[in-house]
C-alpha cells in the first residue's frame, strides 16, 4: 500500500489520526534510557503467554498505575506484577512528558497514560497485527509508540485484519501517535533484523502508552 505523506518538520500523517514524530524523543534521549532500564531493572521483561498457550516472541513488561498482562486466563490491564504480586513500577516523570507531549502535537489534547507497555524485541520476534482494545474506552483516547534501538518496520492496517497496511519504517527516538478515526486500526512489527545499536545493543526496546482505566 502507498501512502501520500504530509510533511510539517518532523511530523508526517499516515492516515487520520495517525502520525509520525521523526526523532522527537531525542532531545531528551539520555533522560529516557534511564528511565527505561530503571524500569526493566525493576520489573524484567518476561514472554508472556497467549490465552491460545503460544508464547510471545517479544518480552514484555509495565510501569505505571496499570499493565497489561497476557496468560491462558486472557488479556487484560492489572494494577500488580503477576510475577512479583508488587505494583508495576511507577511511570517515571520524563516518559509520561513525552506522551503527553506527542499525543498533544498530533491533536489529541488532555492524553493522561496510566500505562506504559515494554516490549522488548531480540532479532527474529515479530508483533503480529492485533488491535489494542483491552482499554476501558479504547476509542476515545490515541495510542503513544516510542521505538527505541535498533530499527523496525511498522505496520499499521485497517479497521479489518485483511485490509493493506502501510510499512513505516520507525528508528531509534520515533514517536508514533494515533487515535480517532486510526485508533482501531490493526497494526504490528515485522521480523526485527539483526543488528547493534549504540546505546541498546542487539535490541530494539518500543514503549506504547496508554490510557487504561
Amino acid at each position: 500500500m502507498t501512502a501520500s505523506l504530509f510533511h510539517d518538520d518532523e511530523l508526517i500523517t499516515l492516515a487520520p489520526g495517525a502520525v509520525l514524530l521523526r526523532g522527537a524523543a531525542l532531545p531528551d534521549e539520555t533522560a529516557i534510557l534511564a528511565a527505561v532500564h530503571e524500569v526493566l531493572a525493576q520489573a524484567p521483561p518476561r514472554h508472556m503467554v497467549t490465552p491460545g498457550g503460544f508464547t510471545m516472541s517479544v518480552a514484555a513488561s509495565n510501569c505505571g498505575r496499570l499493565g497489561w498482562v497476557s496468560d491462558r486466563t486472557g488479556y487484560r490491564y492489572q494494577a500488580h506484577d503477576p510475577e512479583s504480586g508488587r505494583p508495576w513500577p511507577a511511570m517515571p516523570p520524563c516518559l509520561a512528558r513525552l506522551a503527553r507531549e506527542a499525543a498533544a502535537r498530533a491533536g489529541f489534547d488532555g492524553f493522561a497514560p496510566d500505562a506504559c507497555l515494554f516490549s522488548v524485541y531480540q532479532p527474529g520476534a515479530r508483533l503480529s497485527l492485533h488491535q489494542d482494545k483491552d482499554e476501558r474506552e479504547a476509542a476515545a483516547h490515541p495510542l503513544v509508540s516510542l521505538s527505541l534501538g535498533l530499527p523496525a518496520t511498522f505496520q499499521l492496517g485497517g479497521l479489518a485484519r485483511a485490509d493493506k497496511t502501510l510499512k513505516v519504517p520507525v528508528v531509534h527516538g520515533d514517536v508514533l501517535v494515533w487515535g480517532g478515526a486510526s485508533r482501531l486500526r490493526y497494526h504490528g512489527v515485522a521480523t526485527l533484523p539483526d543488528g547493534e545499536h549504540p546505546r541498546l545493543g542487539r535490541r530494539r526496546v518500543n514503549l506504547s502508552f496508554r490510557q487504561a482505566g
